[in-house]
Parts: structure tokens; sequence; C-alpha cells
């Protein structure tokens, strides 16, 4: 069979998809190519998942259909190995069979003993905790800080001098999400891909943020690569406004750029791509911007902006990291560029391009840490940035920190048994964390939710309510469902029973005999729906149909989830 090899890339690519789907296959999952684009020539992405857990999933993308089922492939290994396709959720239960939650080399740190030397060095605490306030408890993970056992942290070597430094997995979900993960043929070719990544993150804030105008790539230079100007003259051929950019900022940094206008609501996408070779950039920054995207799925991008709040807030930043959906300043659209069209390119092999990434780090007064997974049967690394490949600023470790829910899991599995006083400590941190209202409980809490029942639908606007009308706080309950019966996931069935509670809530506050409304109330809402609602208001009623949870199974989605852990877990022991 003949092989076919891509530049960066040091296996053909049927090898890679041959080594590391065996790989995954072995560990016992059964993957389903589920969804296939090719909207334009040499632009090919794919959705691959496991036929029974469908949140063991990832894409890929390419220039051809074997190079994007190798870059899923490779993306799945990866997650699996850095366990971050179970970054969201409880797996506390995986200690009682396996002694560790996450890897088989993590620690745990008491939290109420001194902080430990090895976990993070004087550089990492200069950048997260530059006042000294954060304390151990403050990172305690959510996937099993309710064990008991404390901090949990994972080893990473500083490049600087090889020595190891422990790292809370806390502080990793919080700050770094994916960034930074990348698995491949060799450790070289990984990292090189890693390190990438973390550069096109962070020179595509620096330039959606500061509003940099990019050069134009000359069609001279198009030209030697036939395949991307044949998908950027198919895009345009379809209507679409499509350029390519260099943004590299003069040269420094391997970073290109494709930006494509939508020719009916004028909105724009910025995709970017990295790699230390130019033409290997301009093609993942080309297939990124339709990865998973159909033409006719990319309208509905917003249009340039001269409010540069806009463009600077925090969660429109955060909007570029989860799809390029964010909005950018009219300055980066300007036909001025502010730095000059640098032709860059680096023809070295992956050993050396990985020593002048992280040279070129080192020279700005980064340190990089690297982690690495071999023990799944491919190699995975993930590398961190301090300072550079965060995703989220610092201060989310207190003010946003996904651990919130962990002290209130045992009073959400078990509502109707839990105290008044629990009740009152549960509604009070949703307050004092600002919890979002239409966030689902169950994912608050890190739980998988088993679709169409009352505790996957319950949103934290509805538990508010129920806290509420359990604490008897009614004239509170009454503002809050205000804010209930604008959501639009209500089935008509839930609408009727909240339009109920309104309406015997609005009569009760103003003091009103129900009595006297007792056949217009059944005409409006019927007997069954009124009955619950004045039991709900009265407090004889509470917490419906949201029923006690096992904390280790609590849902069968948790089930397949854990199942699905068990595999990989058992993986690493072979």
């Amino acid at each position: 069979m003949e092989k076919t090899f891509i530049p960066g890339k040091d296996a053909a690519l049927e090898d890679s998809i041959a080594r590391i789907g065996g790989a995954i296959e072995a560990l016992g999952f059964t993957i389903e190519e589920a969804r296939w684009l090719n909207p334009a020539p040499y632009i090919w992405s794919v959705h691959i998942r496991d036929k029974d857990c469908p949140q063991v999933f990832s894409n890929g993308k390419g220039a051809t259909r074997e190079a994007s089922l190798a870059s899923a492939y490779g993306e799945l290994i990866e997650r699996l190995s850095t366990r971050y396709l179970w970054a969201d959720f409880r797996l506390t239960s995986a200690l009682n069979e396996f002694g560790h939650v996450h890897q088989s080399d993590e620690r745990w740190y008491d939290v109420d003993g001194q902080w430990p030397e090895e976990l993070l060095d004087e550089h990492c605490r200069a950048i997260y905790d530059p006042e000294g306030d954060l304390e151990l408890s403050d990172l305690i993970d959510h996937n099993g800080g309710d064990s008991g056992k404390g901090v949990c942290a994972l080893p990473y070597v500083r490049q600087s001098d090889g020595q190891t430094v422990y790292v809370p997995v806390n502080l990793i979900g919080n700050i770094f999400v994916s960034n930074g993960m990348s698995a491949g043929n060799t450790q070289a070719e990984a990292q090189v891909q890693g390190l990438s990544e973390i550069f096109e993150r962070a020179i595509k804030n620096r330039i959606i943020v500061e509003d940099i105008a990019l050069p134009l790539v000359p069609q001279s230079v198009l030209d030697r690569y036939p395949h991307i100007d044949a998908g950027i003259k198919a895009l345009q051929a379809e209507g679409f406004g499509i350029r390519a950019l260099d943004a590299s900022l003069g040269g420094r940094y391997p970073v290109m750029c494709v930006v494509l206008q939508h020719p009916k609501d004028g909105g724009i996408y910025a995709s970017f791509g990295a790699h230390p070779k130019f033409g290997v950039a301009l093609e993942r920054a080309l297939t990124e911007l339709l990865q998973g995207r159909a033409l006719d799925e990319l309208e509905g991008f917003p249009a340039p902006t001269t409010d540069m709040e806009q463009v600077t807030d925090p969660h429109n930043l955060e909007l570029h990291f989860i799809d390029s959906s964010g909005y950018v300043g009219w300055g980066f659209l300007s036909d001025k560029p502010d730095f000059e069209f640098a032709d860059w390119d680096d023809q070295h092999d992956n050993a050396f391009e990985r020593q002048a990434l992280i040279e070129l780090l080192h020279d700005e007064g980064h340190q990089v840490y690297i982690a690495e997974h071999t023990a799944l049967g491919a190699y995975a690394c993930r590398i961190l940035v301090p300072g550079f490949s965060d995703i989220y600023p610092a201060d989310e470790l207190v003010w946003h920190n996904n651990n919130q829910a962990l002290d209130f899991r045992p009073v959400l599995f078990d509502l109707n048994g839990a105290t008044e006083e629990d009740h009152r400590e549960l509604l009070e941190a949703l307050d004092q964390y600002s919890v979002n209202d239409q966030l689902r409980v169950l994912e608050w809490a890190g739980i998988v939710g088993d679709k169409g029942t009352p505790w996957a639908r319950l949103r934290i606007g509805e538990l508010r309510l129920w806290l509420l009308l359990a604490l008897s706080e009614q004239e509170e309950a009454y503002e809050q469902l205000g804010s209930v019966l604008a959501s639009g996931h209500l089935t008509d069935d839930e609408r009727l029973l909240y339009r109920a509670i309104f309406a015997v809530l609005e009569l009760t506050v103003e003091g009103k005999d129900l009595s006297d409304f007792e056949p217009s109330l059944v005409n409006y809402f019927g007997a069954d729906k009124l009955a619950l609602a004045k039991g709900l208001v009265a407090g004889t009623e509470r917490f419906p149909e949201l029923g006690k949870l096992d904390p280790d199974t609590p849902t069968q989605g948790h089930r397949r989830l854990m199942e699905a852990y068990a595999k990989v877990l058992k993986g690493q022991l072979r």
C-alpha cells in the first residue's frame, strides 16, 4: 500500500491511523466516524466518538480525508491520556478501584499543612498567587476533591533545568483548560504541535486585544501551496470574502490567519493556525476555518466593531477560544498593516523546531513545564507556559473556580433529606458565586444527566426557586419566578406548573384568600397542577421529581462515563 507523508509528521498517515486507532481499540472503545465534511477542495473535517459513551469524542481536520482522520485519532488519544475528556466530571469513585483519580503518579496534599515545597515553584506562585492569599483549600479539584484527601497535583518537568514541579489539577483545569495538549508519532512531533497551539492562541489573543492589522499573504507566496490556494479560491467562488494573513508579527511567531467575511450578514470569522513550517501553519488556519462546519453554517458571526471594550471583554476572548465566534475590531481589518509581511519558514526537523520554540519562550521570560504520557500506547503530552498559555485569568481561582459545587454535592444528591441550614447555605453559595440561572444543575455538580429526566433538565434558576419555597421565602420566590418563566428551555407542562405557582404566590403575597379564586385557578391550570402549586408554596411539597441520587452512580449517563474512565485507567496498567 502506498504511504502518505505530510510536512511536520514523523510517520505516514496510514501508519498513524493504524497505530493510534489500534491503541484506542485495545482500550475497549468502539469508535465511529459520526460526521464527515468536505465543504471545499483540500478542506476536510471529521467528528469521531465512542458508541457507548458520547463524552468520548474528538474532532480532526486536514487537507485530505486521511489527514483529518489521523488528526481526530491524535486528538482522542491526547484527551484520553491527559484525562481531559473527564475534566468536568466527578470521578471520586475511581479512588476505590484504582487508588488514584487522575494519574498513577499523582500526589495528594493535606490542606491543613504548610505549603509543600514541590507544589508550584516560585515562578508559578508569582503569577497565580502574587499577594500570597491563595490557600491550599482553594486548589481542591472538583473531580476527586470530595474524597477528603486534599489537593491533587501532577508532576511536570521544568524545561529550563529538568526539575519536577507538581501542579494542582484544579489550577490546570481552571486556567489552562485544553491548551497545550498534543499527541504524535514521536515526542518531538507532539511537542512541536503542543507548543505551536500555545503560540497560536496567545498571539491570536494579542492581535485581537491590541486590534493589530495584519499583512496579506502575497499571491506569489500562495502559489507555492497549490492545495491551499485552491481551497481559498473555492470559498471565494461561493461568495465568501477570504483573506490569508501573516500573523507572525514580523516573522517572530509561527502563526498564520485566515479571515472569512460572510456575504449576507457581514459577519467576520478569524481562524488562526500555527507551526514552524509556513505551509503547515497556513493550512491549519484554513482547515480550522471550516472544522465541523458546512458552508451553510457560517452565518451568525458578529460584524466588526469599534467598541474595543466589547472586543477585549474576557467573555469575548473566551468565545474566540471556544469557537472563534467573538467580536473583532475594525482595526484588525485595516488595509494598512502594523507589520510588514514576513516570508518566514523553518524546514528543520521536529527536534530542532521543538528546541527553537522552547528557547523563544525562555527568551521572553517564560518557563515551560511538560507532562508526558505513554501508557496508553501512543505518545501524548501536556505543556504549560504560565502567564502565556493561560486561557482564563488567575483570579478564576478565587471568583469562578470550577470547584464551587464541591461542598454542596451531598445536599444536591438528597435535597429532600437535607436540613434547612443546608438549603440556606446552598442558596447563599449560588448567590455568592453568581452562578448563572441557565446553567444545568448537574453540569455545575459535575454529573452527566440522563436526557429528558427532571434532574437533567433542572437549571440553577429553578433550583433557586425550589430552595426559596422550601425556606418559605415567598416574596423572593415570587421574584425568582420571573427569571424562570423567561427561560426558553421550559416544556409546556413545566411552564404551566410555574405559571400556577406564580398565580398562587401572587395571590398569597397580596394576602388574598385562594378559595375565592379556586374555580378560575382550576380552569386555568387544572386541578392537579393547582394542587401541586399550592403544596409547593405552602411547603408541604418540595423539590418535585428530584429524588435522591447515589453519589457514585447518580445517573445512567454518569455510570457509562465511569465505565469509559475505567477502560483508560485499566489500560495504563497493562
